[in-house]
């Protein structure tokens, strides 16, 4: 049996799965914000993250550098403070962690950083979709958002560049 006539009456030739509206496709790709302007050499960072996950991490940086947002990865509270020393007054936007990260001891760190840093800072958690438990906890003790780790990936890029971005910047990018 000929089965062309589907492709005439639905007018994209759609397999027969039911006509689709003009100008609407199948998939709905999600665009790449715009790169900030890249930073002077010296800039402070005003993106920190608690990430060991060899995975992830390379995520991080490539994305950082696609945006030109300096990220820079810790490993205790300790050095989360001698970073933001060497930053000066300036006060990180935005803090990553990975919740499954046992050695930054997240749910104990985090209610600490946010009592230290106030509203000035968000504070970012990924986990894997399955830790229902975990996301709670983590929404409890202070985090501002709790991602499933293909949502954080997915939105990464406009994450840093709404973060990693000096006050102004924004406007002037676009």
């Amino acid at each position: 049996m000929d089965h062309s006539y589907r492709a005439v009456l639905n007018g994209n030739g759609d397999n027969g799965k039911g006509p689709r509206r003009p100008g609407f496709s199948a998939a709905y790709p999600v665009a790449e914000p715009e790169p900030l302007p890249a930073p002077a050499h010296d800039a402070a960072s005003r993106v920190f993250a608690f990430v060991e996950d060899l995975f992830f991490l390379t995520k991080i940086q490539d994305t950082g550098r696609k945006m030109n947002v300096k990220v820079e990865f810790i490993k205790s509270e300790k050095d989360l403070a001698d970073h933001m020393k060497n930053n000066g007054e300036e006060k990180p936007s935005l803090i990553i962690f990975d919740l499954n990260n046992a050695n930054a001891k997240p749910l104990t760190l985090i209610p600490k950083l946010k009592s230290k840093l106030k509203k000035g800072t968000s504070i970012i958690g990924f986990l894997s979709h399955e830790q229902g438990d975990l996301k709670q906890k983590a929404h409890e003790v202070g985090c501002d958002m709790v991602l499933p780790r293909s949502a954080f990936s997915q939105n990464l890029p406009q994450l840093l560049r709404r973060h990693g971005a000096a006050e102004g910047d924004l406007n002037a990018a676009g």
